[in-house]
């Protein structure tokens, strides 16, 4: 594995935007058969260097080889890539046929939005994710006939190029940099210049092997350095469209500038960057906590559950839930939160890799004094009594660090819905995830309030008795903000990534779980065999499984799910 990488130069830029310039005319010529193949044969590279990417990502984060944590980067890295790129095959297979890639989809409808089956989508997701289902909801005014038309995007007309898109990577999620490299590449029929993040550049040489047909092509150029090679890079005058993961403090810094330059810019609607801009940003992403009747173990399932959101890969994720909206009525309130804060003080401790998690941290005990720290070494806060303000520090910045708030609203029933919903929406910086844990008889209760919940809720994906994380590894769902933001308010970003059908005009992802994990499940009348998730922090088995799940992802077949299951059971 190399660790130390030279940045690229701005000869370099130069030399990767003028060969990219060659492979668009190489990829427009290209026919969808040819393209496909290409995909095939990136999955089976996905596969055989999993390993060497898993081993960059631990030694980045500081994991020991030996830690179930090791799961996460194989479940987010290798897996879901691999997982993406089988999708990815199997779409522009049907539009090589002349079909829609929804002609085989499942359609549905919830108020005035069409909705499209997207998980399970095969009976091998039925067998692996079992309980688990993901519904994308189309804008509203799109109809069947529509979406099933314009299915596919970019692809419908493989040789109308449309330039060369620069893809700023992220430095969290491994798997971000290469799979928006894919959408911008499938989707918008762009070649792409991406720009690793330089904590992510010991990566280099993984995917560098990884994506060497698309960049035998000339379609794919990677490129590295910090902040001042990508912007170099992004005002380049070859690069035709930009998509960024981050903060919308980094976002505003590239399409607007800093200090006094970009408050006069804003102002007058002129950005530095005028070139479209498409993006993947953070938030506070609640969790909902709806009251009901929970037995002792579900208290404790659900609270391990809320540690995962927040907790998953240190906290560093654009999706990581960072308060929990709980009623102050709720009979076992005090119960719930006694075991969140057990739940968070024996997660495996961690090494802070991410840069400035530190000072975040202190921020937040600056802001909040009484906070309580947990864990081995007090590097996780949990703070109580926030106000549902936006006014309020916690909910109105990501922090990016493993802080977490409560905030406690009156009443039950509909009432708190509704109160629950308003919060999400006008107190919580973001759009990108919310999360809704709920017994399923409290569901039942709650009827049509409950499906206004979710109606209500303004968010890229909404994830129910699951965490939205789901949505993120589940190939054909949409990952990015709800739609509606500005370049001058970006919140959470602009457009959507994964999507694997090319599906047109999304709203939003709703996915769902079972409450209670097997057996417990069954026993309580949801049809769900689905063990602790792999995903989940406590999980002993996490490294095994996710190995195991990578794969199945990249080579599907029957004979490969015993070993899944009986390492899934142990988790």
């Amino acid at each position: 594995m190399v660790t130390n990488v030279a940045p690229s130069t701005h000869a370099a830029v130069d030399a990767a935007l003028t060969e990219l310039v060659d492979g668009e005319k190489k990829w427009a010529a290209l026919p969808l058969r040819g393209r496909r193949e290409l995909l095939d044969r990136v999955r089976e590279l996905t596969h055989r260097h999993a390993q060497d990417w898993v081993d960059a990502a631990v030694a980045i984060k500081g994991l020991e080889p030996s830690s179930p944590l090791v799961g996460e980067e194989w479940i987010s890295g290798p897996y879901v890539l691999a997982a993406s790129l089988g999708a990815l095959s199997e779409t522009l297979d049907a539009l090589e046929q002349g079909k829609s890639p929804l002609d085989k989809a499942s359609f549905g409808a919830t108020g005035d939005n069409v909705t499209i089956n997207v998980l399970p989508a095969s009976l091998f997701d039925a067998l692996l994710l079992n309980g688990f289902s993901a519904q994308v909801w189309l804008q509203r005014g799109v109809s069947n006939a529509a979406a099933k038309a314009n299915a596919g995007l970019a692809q419908r007309d493989p040789r109308r190029t449309n330039g060369i898109g620069a893809v700023l990577g992220a430095g969290n999620i491994t798997s971000i940099a290469p799979l928006d490299t894919l959408y911008e590449l499938i989707a918008h029929n762009r070649v792409v210049a991406l720009k690793l993040n330089p904590i992510t550049d010991p990566l280099l040489p993984v995917f560098t092997a990884i994506l060497a047909p698309l960049i035998e092509l000339g379609a794919v150029r990677l490129l590295t350095g910090g902040a001042e090679v990508g912007g170099y890079l992004v005002e380049h005058d070859l690069v035709a469209h930009v998509h960024m993961t981050g903060s919308a403090k980094t976002h505003d810094a590239i399409v607007w500038g800093t200090g006094a330059e970009a408050a006069e810019r804003k102002q007058a609607g002129t950005p530095k960057l005028t070139k479209p801009v498409s993006s993947e940003l953070g938030g506070v992403s609640p969790t909902i906590v709806l009251p009901g009747q929970w037995s002792s173990a579900d208290i404790a399932f659900q609270a391990e559950h809320v540690a995962t959101q927040r907790l998953h890969n240190g906290g560093y994720n654009c999706v990581a839930a960072q308060t929990v909206i709980i009623s102050s009525d709720w009979a076992q309130k005090d119960q719930f939160l006694t075991a969140v804060r057990e739940a968070i003080a024996k997660a495996p401790a961690r090494r802070a890799y991410y840069p400035g998690s530190d000072d975040r941290v202190a921020q937040a005990r600056k802001s909040y004094p009484r906070a309580e720290r947990l864990g081995t070494s007090g590097e996780r806060l949990l703070i109580t009594g926030l106000a549902p303000s936006p006014e309020e520090p916690l909910l109105a910045g990501e922090y990016f660090a493993p802080v977490f708030g409560v905030v406690e609203l009156p009443g039950t029933g509909a009432e708190f819905t509704r109160a629950a919903a308003r919060t999400a929406n006008e107190a919580c910086t973001g759009t990108l995830g919310v999360n809704i844990i709920a017994q399923p008889a409290t569901v039942s209760e709650l009827g049509a309030a409950f499906d206004e919940l979710i109606e209500d809720l303004r968010y890229g994906t909404v994830a129910i008795n699951a965490w939205t994380g789901v949505g993120y590894l589940t190939p054909t769902a949409s990952w990015g903000a709800f739609p509606g933001h500005t370049l001058e308010d970006v919140q959470s970003g602009i457009g959507v990534v994964h999507n694997a059908w090319l599906i047109d005009r999304v709203e939003r992802t709703v996915v769902r779980g079972p409450f209670r994990p097997a057996p417990r499940s069954l026993l309580h009348g949801e049809i769900a065999i689905s063990p602790k998730p792999p995903w989940f922090v406590g999980n002993k088995t996490a490294a095994g499984t996710g190995k195991l799940l990578t794969g199945f992802a990249a080579d599907p077949g029957w004979g490969r799910l015993p070993m899944i299951f009986a390492s899934a059971l142990r988790g």
